[in-house]
């Protein structure tokens, strides 16, 4: 619980996370008002209304890398480990305090994007009834956690946070879209590629109702269920982070 405070104290002493919050909430809830306040002859929707979360998404990985790296930038990451030598243990817990944060960011940018799509179209049925719907706004916060995850130990394994970000960005953004592109095996090496089977947990199995999913993120072809999607995309995470957390054991602070 010690390491936990700390890594809290850390994490809310500094400008980044709260500027990263800020602008996931103003992109993410904006971008749901936005399409709601548009006219258009297409119903507003659960799915409509979580356009934006991968937008949100960019900016929580930034905050998350940001997290990590910016401690081995200033040299804290020394002090912290000569006062508590177990490295294991501290960067779980950094990484426990940067998850739990990212989904409770995720949590608040998904209903704040319903509820302000509800303020806008008062006579919209954004009601959550079905599974679909609940994934679509309440699994966000489990992605953004998640993909925490990921970030965080991309940031132990690059320690510069340009580099970090850069790598993060560039292989969630395009490097899976890009991959699609090879000639014969790309649609099947996309359909296991992390970030686009955590996608098929959002977008998978739509709302029966025949409202459509195409309002809302794009949705994915990935083989697995929605929910055994979310599991490979979080067994990618604790995959990754073991061998960040491995590789700064091995190494100098």
């Amino acid at each position: 619980m010690t390491l936990l405070a700390v890594e809290r104290i850390k994490l809310f002493t500094t400008r980044s996370p709260m500027w990263c919050t800020l602008v996931a909430l103003v992109v993410t809830v904006g971008f749901a008002a936005l399409i709601a306040g548009v006219d258009s002859e297409s119903p507003v929707t659960i799915a409509s209304t979580q356009f934006g979360y991968g937008f949100g998404l960019v900016v929580i990985m930034v905050m998350a890398t940001l997290a990590i790296t910016t401690e081995y930038r200033f040299g804290t990451i020394k002090a912290t480990f000569q006062a508590i030598p177990n490295r294991t243990a501290t960067l779980l817990a950094k990484t426990t305090v940067v998850a739990l944060f990212a989904g409770l960011i995720g949590e608040v940018v998904a209903f704040g994007s319903v509820g302000v799509s509800k303020l806008i179209k008062s006579g919209a049925d954004l009601s959550i009834n079905t599974a679909f719907e609940w994934r679509a706004t309440a699994g966000v916060g489990l992605v953004y956690a998640a993909a925490a995850v990921i970030a965080v130990a991309v940031g132990i394994l690059v320690r510069h946070s340009a580099g970090a970000v850069s790598l993060v960005l560039v292989y969630s953004q395009v490097v899976e879209s890009l991959v699609a592109l090879i000639p014969k095996v790309g649609d099947d090496i996309q359909k296991w590629m992390p970030f686009y089977v955590a996608n098929k947990f959002l977008t998978g199995d739509p709302d029966a109702t025949g409202r459509a999913i195409t309002d809302g993120p794009p949705p994915s072809d990935a083989v697995l269920s929605p929910w055994w999607s979310l599991a490979y995309f979080v067994g990618f995470a604790l995959v990754l982070l073991g061998i960040a957390i491995y590789s700064a054991n091995k190494r100098d602070a």
